[in-house]
């Protein structure tokens, strides 16, 4: 692609994501959505401008991902998973155990190899909580005991989905795995995210003050952001995931005084790569995949997806819980599903018929769930008066 291309590629995703991205928003849906069909309408279902596999768009693609999770650490509070501890494990671990089995279970019914059944099944595992944390917190319904479970959960979900995304890429890229491999990944994964929480509590406040005191221009978010890909890079040379590194980097700096500061600096950032992400996904669904098979793999997907959900928040315990509105909320999918079926498509174990389904699975779930929400809401008073704050979740969706 030359200059001119890539400039023209550059419009097109920015034209599409703010023109669908509000007129999704216009009917009270996410932002999201808007992304993924402006991305087909300029990808290679429509106008054919952006060319979701070329080096140069998936490169800053990447630093969505790497934004988004970013900004996904900083509004993720570990507080909050102590104080709903055992509910929120249980629900996100019955939640990513029946997603997971069941979507590997459709795919081996449909005929599927083993290996792309575990890809469907991984890309069913993490809840994107961005819609969920919106609508409660539209609502006034966000610091219900319902809601923080939904966000602890989330947080489990998050660390359990990039798990298996690197557990599952590497064995996309031809690595074997050993039971004693897959321990030793969880091990890594999850041990660094405690170590960066551990080290990265005493040195981001540290950090902070420095950059604080020498009243560097724009210090904090160049300090932020190198913070963030220092981590994703140590993340990936320990054999982990990139998006482990740049989540734990937003845990870590969530821990400091300055969180908010960096996260509105860094949102301002991420509008214009995190886009680049959502409208790739939707470039590369090319709709005359969209065969009866295909058609009933994503619905099945989609099925599977919100009903292993809406079960797994019947595990949650305790009185007087609304364990419906538990379910619900966790029922959309988004980022992690999408990286899913991204590196299944750039691996080639995924057709392009099978990463537009699981597209169509991110799809349904992120449509079903404000309206379930809203009617299960609507007839409850909030638990107490809150101030409704911006949520970034999941930043496109709340554009």
């Amino acid at each position: 692609m030359d200059v001119g291309g890539f400039l023209l590629a550059l419009i097109a995703i920015f034209v599409s994501a703010k023109l669908f991205g509000v007129l999704a928003e216009r009917i009270g849906q996410p932002a999201v959505l808007g992304e993924l069909l402006g991305g087909a309408v300029v990808g290679v279902s429509g106008l054919r401008l952006v060319d979701a596999h070329d080096p140069a768009i998936y490169l800053l693609a990447q630093l969505g991902i790497i934004l988004l999770l970013f900004l996904v650490g900083m509004d993720s509070e570990l507080d909050k998973l102590l104080n709903v501890g055992v509910a929120a494990v249980l629900v996100a671990v019955v939640g990513v155990a029946i997603t997971f089995g069941g979507g590997f279970a459709l795919g081996h019914f449909l005929g599927y190899d083993n290996i792309v059944s575990v890809f469907l099944g991984g890309a069913l595992s993490a809840t994107s909580v961005g819609i969920s944390a919106r609508v409660l917190s539209d609502l006034g319904h966000l610091r219900d005991r319902e809601a923080q479970i939904i966000l602890g959960a989330a947080v489990v979900d998050d660390l359990i989905g990039v798990v298996l995304l690197t557990l599952i890429g590497r064995i996309a890229h031809g690595d074997d795995l050993t039971p004693a491999g897959v321990v030793w990944m969880t091990i890594v994964s999850f041990g660094f995210v405690i170590l960066a929480i551990a080290i990265g509590s005493w040195l981001a406040p540290a950090l902070v003050r420095l950059i604080e005191r020498i009243k560097m221009a724009r210090g904090l978010l160049f300090a932020s952001l190198v913070f963030a890909f220092v981590l994703a890079y140590l993340a990936q040379r320990v054999g982990s995931a990139i998006i482990i590194g740049s989540f734990a980097a937003g845990l870590v700096l969530a821990r400091t005084e300055k969180v908010r500061e960096i996260e509105r600096q860094v949102h301002d950032v991420a509008h214009f790569f995190v886009p680049i992400f959502f409208v790739s996904v939707g470039a590369a669904i090319d709709v005359r995949s969209f065969t009866p098979q295909i058609l009933l793999t994503g619905f099945g997907l989609a099925a599977i997806a919100a009903g292993g959900k809406f079960v797994a928040g019947f595990a949650a315990t305790g009185r007087d819980l609304r364990r419906a509105v538990i379910g619900v909320g966790m029922i959309p999918r988004g980022e992690v599903s999408l990286i899913f079926a991204q590196i299944g498509l750039t691996t080639g174990l995924l057709t392009e018929g099978l990463y537009s389904a699981v597209a169509l699975m991110v799809m349904v779930t992120c449509l079903v769930t404000p309206l379930l929400l809203r009617a299960l809401l609507s007839q409850h008073a909030p638990a107490e008066p809150q101030m409704k704050r911006d949520l970034v979740v999941d930043a496109p969706m709340d554009d």
